[in-house]
């Protein structure tokens, strides 16, 4: 599996799949989530309206994900994923982060995907330390042992563009 890293619009990458970090609802939001949601127009909303509650207002608990069409994207499919919010690290936040890595994965995995995109999820508005956050996502990712060709890292700043770069380095 080939792991890469860009800075770029994740709504702008073609690929097999990009990963949203979504919120339970899977009801659009802001960040990378609300980017998603307008590149890939309507459609989208109602894609993930059709997705049933698993508890109210729940349709992918922390640490789970979910898939889509891509829509109006450049990628096929959207996997939507909801990271933990940092409560101190104190609460399984590095489990619920890395389930949501693998849960993507697997994902894609059992449709078939062969390349994917993720974010630096649970990094913006949920808090998660962007150090802690990195270095966890390259170990999961580097752990998984699938059929995957490519995964790419996506980031939208320079600052966590160098984060997942520094923690690339270090798990080499």
């Amino acid at each position: 599996m080939r792991i890469d890293l860009l800075h770029s619009d994740i709504t702008a990458l073609r690929l097999d799949a990009i990963v949203n970090a979504a919120n339970e609802a899977l009801a659009g939001g802001g960040g990378v989530d609300g980017a998603i949601h307008r590149a890939a127009g309507p459609a989208l909303s109602a894609a993930c309206r059709a997705i049933p509650t698993v508890r109210p207002f729940v349709r992918c608990p922390t640490g789970e994900a979910r898939i889509t069409p891509g829509f109006d994207l450049p990628a096929r499919h959207i996997i939507h994923t909801v990271g933990p919010v940092w409560r101190g690290g104190l609460h399984g936040e590095a489990d619920l982060l890395a389930s949501c890595y693998r849960e993507s994965l697997r994902l894609a995995e059992s449709h078939g995907l062969a390349s994917i995109a993720f974010p630096a999820i649970s990094c913006g508005v949920f808090g998660y330390p962007p150090d802690l956050a990195t270095t966890l996502a390259v170990a999961t990712v580097r752990a998984h042992r699938g059929a995957l060709a490519r995964v790419v890292f996506c980031v939208f700043d320079a600052a966590m563009f160098d984060r997942y770069r520094h923690a690339l380095i270090r798990a080499c």
